[in-house]
C-alpha cells in the first residue's frame, strides 16, 4: 500500500512517492528522467529529453486560454543524498522510504529530496488534469542543480516560448523569491605524497554530531562546519605534538552542504597515546562550549588507528595550516535586505587521497566582485601552500526587477486565498533562474514552493498541509493568467 495515500493533493502525493520510489542523487539521474518521458508518453504530450537529462514538456492551453502568454514551470530532478551513520541504503540503487505522520513527510534516516521533487510532483499533477484552466505550458526539468547547475547550464531554451517563469525551488511557504546570489565551486590540490610511518602510533579523530544544512540557506545560523574544526584540532595538535603526521582525512560528500562530520588519521610518535587523548577529551569540551546552542550534540573523539603511511612531518604542517586559514562561512551580509548573507564559502568537502589534500568550496554572493574576491582568498592560500584551484560551476546572480506583473499577479492571488500578503525576498541560495534569465532575454522569474526545512539533511522534511496551500496557489496564477 503507498505510503503517502490519502494526503491531499493526492495527484500530487501520488507522484511524489512514484519519482522517491526511484534513486535520483546529482549524476544519478537516468531513472527519473525516463520516468518523466513515460509520463509524457501516457499523457499524449510533445516532451523532449537532452542527453544530459533534461526533460522539458509542452501542454497546450486549456480551452479559452490559447491566446495567452505561455507560462515556465520549472523545478530540478536530482537531489542531495544524505544518510544516517548506521543506514544501510544504498542511495545510488534504491529509492526512499517514506514515513509520514499526516502533518509532515519525511524518509526513514535519509535526506527526502523534497528538494525539488516536490516541485516535479506539483508539476506532473497539473499537467495530468486536463480540469484546470491555464495558459500554454512549458514544463522543464533540470538535472544535477545540487552539484553546480549543471542541467540548468546546458538546457537547450530555443524551442521556449514562454516569458514568465514560475521556479518551484524554494522552501519557505508565502515567501516568494525574487533575486538570488550568483556562485561558483572552487576545487583546491595541495600536493602531498604518503610515506612510510614506522616509528609512530595511528589515532582516529572524529569529529561529530554537528546538525550540518544547505550551505546557501543555513549558513548564517552559525553551525559548526566539520571539515573547519577538524582543521583547528589538527592546527592545535601541532602546537602540542612536534612531528604530528597526517595519515587520512575525509569529510563531507557535497559543497553545498555545510560537513556534519569529518573523519582523520594522524600518525604520532610512539608513547603519545595519553598526552592525545588527554589533549582531544579538552578539546572535545571547548567545542561542547562553543557549540552549546547551535550544535549541541558535537563530539570530538580519539581511537587508536591503523597508520602505515603518512604524510611527512613537514608537508603535513603545511597542509593542516592552509586547512586551518582557509576562510569559511559568512563574509559580509546583505546592505539591500537586512538580514541576508551577501557573501560566503562553505568547505564542503575534504579529502586526503594519493596525490594530495582536496578541499571543495562552494561560493556565494550577490556581488560579483566579492564573489571573485572570495575567490581570489583560496586561490591565495593554496598558493602559499604550494597548490592548485580549478574554478568551476560558476552561474550568474539573479537581479530584482523592480516592476512586475507576473510577481503581483502572483501576489494577489495568494492575498485573496491566505487574506495574508506574501513576502517578497532575495535569498543567499542559488537558484536556476538567474541562468534561465540569460538564456531567454526578457523572462520575469519568481521562485515560490512548499514548507520543507532541513534541506540536504537526513532531518528533512516536507509539511503536508502546505503542499496542498502551495498547489492551489499555482492553480489559481495559472488561471488568472490566461
Amino acid at each position: 500500500m503507498a505510503v503517502l495515500k490519502g494526503l491531499k493533493p493526492e495527484k500530487v502525493f501520488a507522484y511524489f512517492e512514484k519519482l522517491c520510489s526511484v534513486p535520483h542523487g546529482s549524476g544519478n539521474t537516468k531513472i527519473i528522467s525516463d520516468l518523466c518521458v513515460s509520463f509524457a508518453e501516457e499523457m499524449g504530450l510533445k516532451y523532449r529529453q537532452e542527453p544530459c537529462n533534461n526533460v522539458v514538456i509542452w501542454k497546450p492551453a486549456s480551452p479559452g486560454c490559447e491566446s495567452a502568454e505561455p507560462i515556465i514551470l520549472q523545478g530540478h530532478i536530482d537531489m542531495v543524498c544524505a544518510k544516517t551513520d548506521d543506514c544501510t541504503k544504498d542511495m545510488t540503487r534504491e529509492g526512499l522510504d517514506l514515513m509520514t505522520d499526516g502533518e509532515w513527510v519525511w524518509a526513514d534516516k535519509t535526506s527526502l529530496g523534497g528538494d525539488n521533487c516536490i516541485a516535479v510532483a506539483m508539476i506532473l499533477a497539473i499537467l495530468s488534469d486536463d480540469t484546470l484552466v491555464h495558459p500554454p505550458i512549458e514544463a522543464v526539468f533540470t538535472v544535477d542543480e545540487e552539484v553546480g547547475m549543471d542541467g540548468a547550464f546546458a538546457l537547450d531554451c530555443s524551442d521556449l516560448r514562454g516569458k514568465k517563469l514560475l521556479n518551484l525551488d524554494s522552501e519557505l511557504e508565502g515567501v516568494f523569491t525574487v533575486s538570488c546570489a550568483g556562485g561558483m565551486r572552487s576545487d583546491c590540490l595541495l600536493p602531498a605524497e604518503l610515506t612510510d610511518a614506522a616509528g609512530t602510533e595511528g589515532f582516529g579523530i572524529t569529529v561529530a554530531g554537528l546538525q550540518g544544512g544547505h550551505s546557501g540557506a543555513d549558513i548564517h545560523l552559525g553551525r559548526g562546519s566539520a571539515n573547519r574544526l577538524m582543521g583547528r584540532v589538527l592546527a592545535a595538535a601541532l602546537e602540542k605534538f612536534p612531528g604530528l603526521r597526517l595519515a587520512a582525512i575525509s569529510g563531507g560528500q557535497f559543497d553545498n552542504v555545510i560537513c556534519s562530520r569529518c573523519d582523520a588519521v594522524a600518525a604520532l610518535p610512539t608513547g603519545s597515546g595519553a598526552a592525545f587523548t588527554a589533549f582531544i577529551r579538552e578539546f572535545d569540551a571547548g567545542l561542547k562550549n562553543e557549540y552549546a546552542v547551535t550544535d549541541p550534540g558535537v563530539t570530538l573523539t580519539c581511537a587508536a588507528a591503523e597508520a602505515a603511511k603518512a604524510v611527512p612531518a613537514e608537508r603535513t604542517a603545511t597542509l593542516v595550516q592552509a586547512l586551518a586559514a582557509m576562510p569559511q562561512g559568512v563574509e559580509a551580509m546583505d546592505t539591500d535586505f537586512p538580514g541576508l548573507v551577501q557573501t560566503s564559502l562553505n568547505m564542503g568537502v575534504v579529502k586526503l587521497d594519493g596525490d594530495g589534500l582536496h578541499i571543495t568550496f562552494s561560493i556565494r554572493s550577490s556581488i560579483a566582485s566579492r564573489k571573485l574576491m572570495l575567490a581570489q582568498r583560496v586561490r591565495a592560500v593554496a598558493a602559499l601552500a604550494g597548490g592548485t584551484v580549478a574554478e568551476r560551476g560558476v552561474y550568474p546572480g539573479w537581479q530584482y526587477k523592480r516592476e512586475s506583473k507576473f510577481r503581483d499577479t502572483l501576489l494577489a492571488a495568494y492575498k485573496d486565498l491566505t487574506g495574508k500578503d506574501g513576502v517578497v525576498e532575495a535569498t543567499h541560495g542559488g537558484l536556476e533562474c538567474g541562468l534561465l534569465m540569460e538564456k531567454i532575454p526578457g523572462l520575469d522569474a519568481v521562485s515560490m514552493g512548499p514548507e520543507l526545512h532541513d534541506v540536504h539533511s537526513v532531518r528533512e522534511r516536507l509539511n503536508v498541509p502546505s503542499t496542498e496551500r502551495t498547489y492551489e496557489l499555482v492553480c489559481e496564477l495559472l488561471r488568472r493568467s490566461c
